[in-house]
Parts: C-alpha cells; structure tokens; sequence
C-alpha cells in the first residue's frame, strides 16, 4: 500500500525570531515497506527550545538540520505495517523521527537513536514528557550535575516549562529546603505553588525579580537551575550563598537572537562568592536512562511530580505550534498531536 508523507522542511535559516516561513510544508511517496522494514505513523510530536539551535549553522552538540531537510523532533507513533522481526503492527514506539507524518525504518539506530517501544500501560504522549528527553535532563540536572542537599535553598528558572517544571519537584522530593519557581504570568505561578507544590513563585512578567530573590532567599541561593539565561542569569549570580552551586541547562531567552547577547554583568560573583558552574547535556547521560525513567514512573504514578502537557492539533499547525515555546505560551510539555492510533 503506498502511503503520502506530509512533511514540514526547514525552508531558511531564521535570522533572530524563529518564523512560520522558515519551514515548508512538502510531501514524498512512500511506496511500500520491504523486508526488514517496518513503517510508523506519528501520533504526537515534541517540541524543545533546543530545536531552535539545532537550525542554526553553528558547530554544537549536534549536526545542524540542513536546509531542504525534516525538521529534527522526538515523536511517538504506531507500527501500521511491519515485515520486521522485532516490531508488530500496532504497537507503539518513539524515536527522533522528525516533522512528518510517517516514518519508514528498518530498525538501525540512527545518530540520533533507533526505534523505542512504549511501555504497556502509559499514556503514548507521556514518553515524550516526564517519562522522555524532558523529564530525563530534569532528573540528571538535579540528580548527578549538583546533587541537592537536604535543606539547600534552590531556585529554578523557567519552572513552569516542560524541564523545570520536573526539576523543580525533583529537589522538592531529594529534601531541598525551600523550592522557588520563576515564571511568566499569575497563572503559571499558581500552578507551581498548587499543583506542583513549590514554596513560593516569581513572577518574571509582573514583579521584581531581583528584589523577590532577596525576599524569598534571605541567606542566598544555595542552588541555582537555569534555564532561562540572561537577566534572569543575571539578577541569580546577586542573590547567590557563599559557595552556592549553578547548574545550566539552557538559555532560551537568548535563542531568537540575531546577535549573541553579551555576557552577566555579574559574572565575577562566580569569583567573589566561590560558586561552582557546570552545563550539562542530556546525551552525556543516557546510560543512567533506566534508573532515571523508573524513579520519574514512580513519581508521577503517586502523583509527587505534577504533569502538565500542553497538546495542540493539526499536522498544520507544527511550526505555529513550535513558536509558543518562544511566546511563553506553552504550560509543561509542548506536544503536538497529528493523528490517533488505530
């Protein structure tokens, strides 16, 4: 049976805000699995600030998506045909299978990671959240870059997003002191203090940020997870403990710039208060991934980790879609469903 493959191509190289124009959406024939093969049809799709460097020409972590090619995402789906020994027509898996609507394989993983199947018993979209990349950097950050001591006082930056939402409530449950969240809007706020329990919450977009720091961590941050960068970086190295400790994670106020912003102004508070800085990528760790998905598991079936995912619709609507992740939009996990399994 021959199938049309939607797909949504990086079409340019976005010069400062990511665009809609910057992807096109194109079609390919697949004309029918051979032996060996098996073909999957995406159901969800993942969207992560990182993808915003991945179509930059820049040397990184990883290749960037080159011009013409599909666009680079985690996605999760169901076998619909298979002549391959390991996979069943039916079941679901996940994989970097990208921004289309199928995806033909023969199993061999790629750079990027081969063909997973999805637990019995979990919802399809939780493996591309708390159970997935998201909720796995959340773990490590937290877990093996500064490990949280029992009474540190931490503060986590874009708590309301998709890692900092889990990193948050990761220290929360590793015996942190006090938890802090920074977030945009009263209603991302509400929810880290009800829903995901934090102590108190900054709001970014109403309130000094600075002076809340003072307020809520009189003796100094002994832990810091950033995710944010810039003026939230910033206004962070001043409201740092002695000997206080911050994680990187990433930078997304500064992704959609046409020129690299410059560096904290209070970078020598790394100097004067002895702070330790590390960065950190999810690939140097995958091979804790077992211990990490387990304890996640756990935490969200008892319900200690609050899940919140954000599910729009339509194969249409995936770079608009993409774009709440730079609008502050987006809640948790920004998933995208395309299809429903059969």
């Amino acid at each position: 049976m021959a199938y049309t493959n939607r797909q949504w191509r990086l079409a340019a190289r976005p010069v400062g805000m990511v665009k809609e124009s910057d992807f096109e959406l194109a079609s390919e024939e697949i004309p029918g699995v051979a032996e060996g093969e098996l073909l999957i049809r995406n159901l969800f799709l993942a969207f992560e600030p990182a993808q915003r460097g991945w179509i930059d020409d820049v040397e990184s972590y990883v290749p960037p998506v080159q011009l013409g090619e599909v666009m680079r995402a985690g996605t999760v789906g169901q076998v619909i045909e298979s002549k391959h020994p390991d996979f069943e027509k039916g079941q679901l898996v996940s994989g970097m299978f990208g921004w289309q609507e199928y995806y033909l394989t023969d199993g061999t993983p790629t750079a990027f990671g081969g063909v997973s199947r999805v637990p019995d018993g979990i919802p399809p979209q939780r493996v591309l959240s708390v159970l997935g990349a998201t909720g796995m950097t959340a773990y490590f950050g937290i877990d093996e870059i500064h490990p949280v001591q029992e009474g540190d006082n931490v503060l986590v930056s874009g708590a309301a997003g998709a890692t900092g939402s889990v990193a948050a409530q990761i220290a929360r449950i590793r015996g942190a002191g006090k938890v802090v969240g920074i977030a945009g809007g009263p209603d991302k706020c509400r929810w880290l203090i009800e829903e995901a329990k934090l102590d108190a919450a900054i709001d970014y977009k109403n309130e000094d940020v600075r002076k809340r720091m003072r307020e809520e961590f009189p003796g100094g941050v002994d832990l810091y997870f950033d995710n944010v960068g810039g003026d939230i970086l910033d206004a962070a190295l001043l409201a740092m403990a002695e000997r206080g400790r911050i994680t990187m994670c990433g930078g997304i106020s500064g992704y959609n710039e046409a020129t690299p912003p410059p560096g904290p102004s209070n970078i020598m508070q790394v100097v004067i208060k002895r702070l330790s800085v590390k960065g950190f990528i999810l690939f140097d760790h995958v091979t804790n991934a077992g211990k990490a998905i387990a304890d996640l598991a756990k935490w969200s079936a008892s319900g200690e980790i609050a899940i919140e995912e954000d599910i729009q619709e339509g194969f249409e609507n995936t770079p608009k879609t993409f774009l709440r992740l730079f609008e502050g939009k987006n809640l948790g996990k920004q998933l995208i469903k395309i299809a429903d399994p059969e």
